[in-house]
């Protein structure tokens, strides 16, 4: 690929953002770079003193229909899309006035904001952008010939080329932004055609668009061999993605991933009703508490699995404050994410150099709509996001015995976390914080024995003279298919379950539960995540 430097005679601007607008028109008018421009953005340029052409005065047309129509001209596109060394191209050109526009800045209409906003129906119509995709894409498939900018942040570059070219742009430059501007186009319409889908309530539309805006690319993805970036969605829900990082090493994918795991876990936690802690490793929790305070539930939390909690993710939903983060920092912790942080706690946190804290600004929603994606071979797999709430769920009693008030309140606590943890999943509560947990093993059997494993672990850990899966209760993701699995729980210590319910033995479960004394609700909800 050469150089094929492009000069710039000729440039037409037209930005809903404006930053850094005015320092850019005077170093492309020192240039010697004729302006053209469109409404809003014409009057700014104008205002400073610089020569302006108002694109009216290019079309022959005046702006239109509320500024609709404007820029949908021959004269405009003609000038983007003409290949300046092809000879029926310039004789269109020269019989019709259309001179050549070699660089195009255009920042589209704020659809995506003005839907976080709130806005009417109307009003998110009125901000859809129909001159600036076509121009952005015209000017992009032109790009041997032309250069487009879709955001400030590429000003620089524009100008640093200008500098030393000459007043020109290498292909290398407008090829990638070519590759950026069609990236931003189709963001952009899939911003818009997901919001179409919800406002209309189509689950599932003949073509589905994701797109996003690139955070930071990563160093490597899951394994060093793997390359990965992080990227913002339109979904502009609390957590990782935008949270503040004050302090630490750059986050890595697994990092990303199992902060992620953990804040969507804490956000089941109403902070209004309790302190809570949840530890993650490997995207699983291996704690999870609430106390009356945050050190008190960081420290039920980390005893459940102190061996795995080493190198782990905690998400706190309250302010993080001093004495949390001084016994944090006891153990070699990864991240801490949470709403918010005093300053002491920060001060604090700032003397483990390494260790990242995330400050998210509120908790995500448990009961939010959304939704998640993940590929597959040739495809991907779109589905709603989980949005059952224990506090929504209707408890049925199925058992001779009904639970006491104490086990009905750990059984609510159990299955808000099972929520959170990978299929099969087994997990064994008691006074509020996770004494046991089994994750993502083939067999539902496996996960109790394994949950009730880390429990005596825990228990040899914490001196204790029996593991607190004694009189704990039990909550499973999804129904027992058989009675096995629940009897490996109550030999554990279990005194009552909360499942889904569902399964064709439920009436053999049932009567196991019944014969061992065991008090069982169904939730009707199932929670698998796989």
């Amino acid at each position: 690929m050469t150089d094929h430097p492009r000069r710039v005679t000729r440039a037409l601007l037209s930005v809903s953002d404006k930053t850094g607008l005015i320092e850019f028109a005077k170093a492309l008018a020192a240039h010697d770079v004729e302006l053209v421009s469109t409404g809003g953005t014409a009057k700014a340029i104008a205002a400073v003193g610089l020569k302006v052409k108002d694109v009216s005065d290019l079309t022959g047309f005046p702006e239109m229909m509320d500024g609709r129509v404007k820029t949908l001209h021959p004269k405009v596109h003609g000038g983007l899309l003409a290949i300046r060394d092809n000879k029926e191209h310039a004789e269109a050109m020269k019989a019709h006035g259309i001179a050549p526009i070699d660089l195009l800045v255009v920042n589209l209409y704020p659809f995506e904001a003005t839907v976080d906003k709130g806005a009417s129906f109307e009003d998110c119509i009125e901000n859809i952008d129909i001159g600036g995709p076509a121009m952005i894409r015209a000017a992009a498939k032109n790009h041997d010939d032309v250069a487009v900018v879709v955001e400030a942040n590429d000003y620089k570059a524009v100008l640093d080329e200008l500098a030393a070219n000459n007043g020109a742009t290498t292909l290398k430059l407008r090829r990638r932004l070519a590759a950026k501007a069609y990236a931003r186009t189709g963001a952009y319409d899939a911003a818009i055609s997901n919001w179409f889908n919800r406002q209309l309530e189509i689950d599932a539309p003949d073509f589905r668009a994701f797109g996003g805006r690139l955070i930071q690319s990563l160093r490597y993805g899951e394994n060093p061999h793997q390359t990965a970036a992080f990227y913002a969605t339109p979904d502009k829900r609390p957590g990782v993605s935008t949270a503040r990082q004050l302090q630490g090493k750059e986050l890595s994918y697994n990092n990303i991933n199992d902060t992620d795991a953990a804040y969507e876990c804490i956000g089941e936690f109403d902070a209004k009703r309790t302190a809570a802690c949840v530890i993650v490793k490997h995207a699983n929790p291996c704690g999870v508490a609430e106390g009356s305070n945050l050190v008190e539930a960081y420290r039920r939390a980390l005893a459940c699995d102190s061996t795995s909690a080493f190198g782990g993710i905690i998400a706190m939903n309250r302010p993080l404050d001093a004495d949390t983060a001084r016994e944090i920092t006891k153990i070699f912790t990864e991240v801490i994410i949470a709403p918010d942080a005093t300053e002491e706690a920060i001060a604090i946190i700032g003397g483990k150099k390494n260790l990242r804290l995330l400050l998210a600004g509120s908790l995500p929603d448990p009961r939010a709509p959304g939704l998640t994606a993940k590929t597959v071979a040739g495809g991907l797999l779109v589905q709603s996001r989980d949005n059952a709430v224990v506090d929504d769920m209707t408890f049925k009693i199925v058992t001779k015995r009904a639970p006491t008030d104490a086990e009905m309140r750990d059984l609510k606590f159990a299955f808000r976390v099972a929520k959170h943890v990978k299929s099969n999943t087994i997990i064994y509560a008691k006074d509020l914080a996770t004494v046991g947990i089994g994750a993502g093993q083939m067999s539902r059997v496996d996960s109790a024995r394994i949950a009730a494993r880390k429990a005596q672990d825990a228990a040899a850990e914490l001196k204790l003279a029996a593991p607190l899966t004694k009189g704990s209760v039990v909550a499973s993701d999804a129904f027992f298919p058989f009675a096995d699995g629940m009897l490996a729980c109550i030999e554990a210590g279990a005194t009552a379950v909360v499942q889904p319910g569902g399964s064709m033995r439920d009436d053999e479960v049932i009567k196991a539960a019944d014969e061992h004394g065991i008090a069982m609700v169904f939730t009707g909800t199932r929670h698998f995540r796989h």
